[in-house]
């Protein structure tokens, strides 16, 4: 690849370009509309499994970064000379800064790969098709740029940008009550968003300062603001501001830290979710669409547990460790919870829908676990979770086409009028329960032992959630696949082409993953020596 190629810039705007293609094309047009919706969808993932191949293993921090100078406007000058003292300039600046890293670059192909198996399970889709796809590409345009992002700001609006086209995508092409579950769901999003712009607005406000030259500058770059964390004498810069007599009031005391903490926990933890902020989350999955769900669950879960990772683990992992039991706690509580309710549910999408509840959970105690193996967990949990999720919402997809149902009751002895996509199904239960071999063996295995490092009391009491899970998933795929068939069973079609190709791609990356986990391990191993240093506190405060 050559260097300075915007590989992330490429990857990002594709799908906002076909967004605005789209708007060319008549209504009337749907073929055109459809082939341009699920074309575009194809190019950031191309881009992307290119950037993979790309990726320096031997370095494991950011990579492929691009910054430009965005915003910058100053401030009240005589306010802050009360403050401060007399400088040139008192400026805010953020910049458009784009980044990969060992953590975030699986989480981007992730994005893409899924967004394009969603979209090509978009067939089903009858009505709006262009309204449909421009929603689509808007939203993936903002997922990607949430795990790119290394500035504060940009990251935030990012974030808010998947809000937007989610909620239409809920409200629009849902079921029943798809209006109150795109309500529910605009409310808790909105509630989180708030916590986390205050969290962001005290970290620019204080970690964010910095003296360039004689200009007071407030910024927004993760790196520095992270940089100014984790060494406090380089915070206030004591040197700079002492040596031109100017004083420095912003600073992070002990109660900023953690009152920040806290908003991010809040804030990326609705999205995770963790109970008790879990309910809108069922709304939607009981709700939208089957390609909008694999969306949801596949990757804008993930976006909570990766926010509670970057903002709040990596950049107070003296917080994180004095909390960590409770992290744990909740991740215990969603896993027993979520697996024990799935278990009584009448409807495929509704133990689903606490499936990944449950398997949130399993993230959340690889993060609570403070070491590098439960860092790797999380990402592989994200990732296996991710994958089977969608696999599993895919085939939902085309069982409700085909029956108008999800109820268990009345699906079963589909084996044998549709015996691909039978099999497909339960390679997903098999992994979702952690069958090895693939990939949510690896996650659950890598995520369970480094909570037992650390709380093994705890981890015993969740490795439950995975008899649980043995439980409820072989009850709702035996009873789908091989159960009694209910009354007259029309003559159902398998999976057509444009049904299979997806679930083949899925499966072979579930797979891929349960045999060769070294193909998403290799990058997070590189971050490993990254991720030792983000929670060196936390060893510290352990003793090593």
């Amino acid at each position: 690849m050559p260097e300075h190629f915007p590989i992330l810039s490429l990857i990002l705007w594709t799908p906002l370009i076909g967004a605005l293609a789209l708007l060319l094309v008549p209504r009337g047009k749907g073929r055109i509309i459809r082939w341009i919706g699920i074309g575009t969808t194809f190019v950031p993932l191309a881009l992307s499994a290119w950037a993979y191949a790309a990726f320096d293993l031997g370095n494991g921090g950011d990579q492929f970064a691009e910054r430009l100078p965005w915003i910058r406007f100053s401030l009240n000058a005589e306010l802050l000379e009360q403050l401060v003292g007399a400088v040139d300039e008192y400026r805010v600046q953020f910049d458009y800064a784009l980044a990969a890293d060992g953590i975030s670059l699986p989480l981007v192909f992730l994005t893409a790969l899924i967004a394009a198996m969603a979209a090509l399970a978009s067939v089903h889709i009858k009505q709006r098709h262009k309204t449909y796809f421009f929603l689509f590409l808007l939203l993936e345009t903002g997922m990607l740029g949430v795990f790119m992002a290394r500035d504060l700001f940009l990251f935030f609006l990012f974030f808010e940008l998947t809000l937007v086209p989610m909620f239409f995508l809920i409200g629009i092409y849902g079921l029943h009550e798809r209006e109150k579950a795109a309500n529910r769901f605009l409310v808790y999003n909105g509630i989180g968003s708030a916590f986390m712009l205050v969290a962001f607005l005290i970290l620019v406000a204080t970690a964010g300062m910095n003296l360039q030259g004689s200009s007071f500058v407030f910024t927004g770059s993760y790196d520095a603001i992270a940089d100014n964390i984790r060494n406090p004498g380089h915070v206030s810069n004591a040197a700079a501001f002492l040596a031109q007599g100017i004083a420095n009031p912003f600073y992070l005391t002990e109660g900023h830290r953690t009152l920040v903490f806290f908003l991010i926990l809040i804030a990326f933890g609705i999205k995770l979710p963790f109970f008790p902020f879990h309910t809108w989350m069922l709304r939607v999955h009981a709700e939208a669409a089957p390609p909008t769900v694999m969306i949801h669950s596949g990757v804008l879960l993930k976006m909570g547990a990766y926010g509670l990772l970057k903002f709040g683990v990596f950049l107070f992992p003296a917080e994180a460790q004095r909390w960590a039991l409770l992290l744990a706690i909740l991740g215990v509580v969603n896993i027993l919870y979520g697996a024990a309710l799935a278990f009584v549910q009448k409807e495929f999408r509704l133990v689903l829908a606490y499936s990944s509840v449950s398997h949130m959970g399993i993230v959340l105690i690889a993060i609570a676990s403070l070491n590098a193996i439960g860092v790797q967990g999380a990402v592989f949990q994200m990732v296996s979770h991710g994958l089977i999720s969608a696999l599993m919402f895919l085939i939902l997809g085309s069982l409700h086409e085909r029956t108008h149902t999800t109820e268990l009751a009345k699906l079963g002895g589909f084996a044998k009028p549709m015996p691909f996509m039978s099999g497909i199904l339960l390679v997903a239960g098999m992994a979702s329960l952690g069958l090895p071999g693939l990939s949510g063996f690896v996650s659950e295995y890598l995520s369970f032992l480094a909570l037992f490092r650390s709380m093994p009391v705890l981890a015993a009491v969740g490795c439950l959630g995975i008899i649980l899970a043995a439980a409820y998933v072989l009850r709702a795929v035996l009873s789908i696949t091989f159960g009694p068939a209910r009354g007259d069973m029309p003559d159902y079609k398998d999976a057509r082409l444009v049904e299979a190709l997806p679930m083949i791609a899925l499966t072979a990356f579930i797979v891929l993953i349960g045999v060769y986990p070294a193909v998403l391990g290799e990058p997070l191993q590189a971050a490993a020596g990254g991720i030792e240093r983000w929670l060196a506190g936390v060893d510290g405060l352990r003793g090593g």
